[in-house]
């Protein structure tokens, strides 16, 4: 972390926000990880990261940026590399990484390298789509490069194919679903802290993951022993194959009925939400790190160079 400055404490810039489809579940997270390092004994300066970013990043001279963005421009390297440029140390991944992470298409080919399991998936322009089934149903039609479940089409047996919204980028990724139990592990440092059993009524999407009410976490998972293992070294594996830092959670599904060959991994978020109530914060809680301390973590392991 940078120092030098001169002040009583050191000044954190939190960046939240921002341009992207997730810009409400930004503000939120900010806006908590804010409160958070103001107990932990910070200077805190909330950002609405705009287009004016680096202006006022200049004018703030912060010792440490706080990424809270979420999707684009602000998990998928871009911003990343505005805070490289400036010399401001900065949390969570570096340049390459982020972009990796948040294109979903290479970073299965990352995992796969790694000998991680994943879904048959592919690339194809929208039109395909609507043409006809690309893949055997069910399947999975998303954008590469959204999270949150943004944009996310299930087709399953006997439906037609979809008819994707305007708002779906030309190419899409269609991919094999997989069913079975929503799992989830948080990666901080060198260390994948526990695993969590998403529980919701159908499908885990947007309104599942940020409505109230509309899921349910059990921490710890009640697994068995072998698939907690696993998924404890699936995500740091995932974290170190696509080259994270910081804070990372890797999204699994599981079909129990086939064991651990039922285990499949999602894809890797490199900017969790960070709300006290949030799934990364839940897990930190459960093996002793309170959320000011697992902020305080955060920006103390923040850095250029990621």
């Amino acid at each position: 972390m940078a120092g030098g400055s001169g002040r009583a404490a050191p000044r954190i810039a939190v960046l939240l926000g921002g341009l992207s489809a997730e810009r409400e579940v930004s503000l939120s997270t900010g806006r908590e990880c804010a409160k958070a390092l103001r107990v932990a004994g910070y200077e805190v300066v909330e950002v609405d990261a705009g287009r004016d970013l680096p202006a006022r990043l200049i004018e703030i001279q912060p010792d440490v940026a706080f990424n809270a963005l979420h999707g684009r421009w602000g998990e998928d390297g871009c911003v990343q590399g505005i805070l490289e440029w400036l010399g401001i140390p900065y949390t969570h991944s570096g340049v390459l990484a982020s972009s990796l992470a948040m294109d979903k298409s290479r970073a299965k080919d990352a995992y796969r390298a790694a000998g991680l399991p994943v879904v048959e998936s592919r690339m194809v322009h929208r039109d395909a789509v609507a043409a006809g089934h690309v893949l055997p149903a069910p399947y999975v039609v998303k954008p590469n490069n959204e999270g949150s479940s943004v944009g996310v089409y299930i087709v399953r047996p006997g439906q037609n194919a979809p008819i994707l919204s305007a708002e779906m980028p030309e190419t899409v990724m269609v991919e094999t679903y997989a069913p079975g139990r929503e799992l989830t592990v948080s990666v901080l440092g060198d260390r994948a802290l526990c695993v969590t059993d998403i529980i919701t009524d159908g499908w885990y999407d947007y309104d599942a993951k940020y409505r109230p009410g509309g899921s349910r976490h059990e921490v710890p998972a009640n697994l068995p022993t072998q698939i907690t293992e696993a998924c404890l070294d699936y995500a740091l594996r995932a974290h170190r194959a696509l080259g994270c830092r910081g804070l990372s959670r890797t999204d699994f599904r599981w079909d129990e009925t086939r064991g651990l060959d039922g285990l499949i991994l999602l894809e890797t978020n490199t900017q969790p939400g960070m709300t006290p109530t949030s799934l990364s914060p839940e897990q930190a809680a459960h093996v002793g790190i309170s959320f000011p301390d697992l902020c305080r973590w955060i920006v103390e392991d923040a850095s250029c160079n990621r």
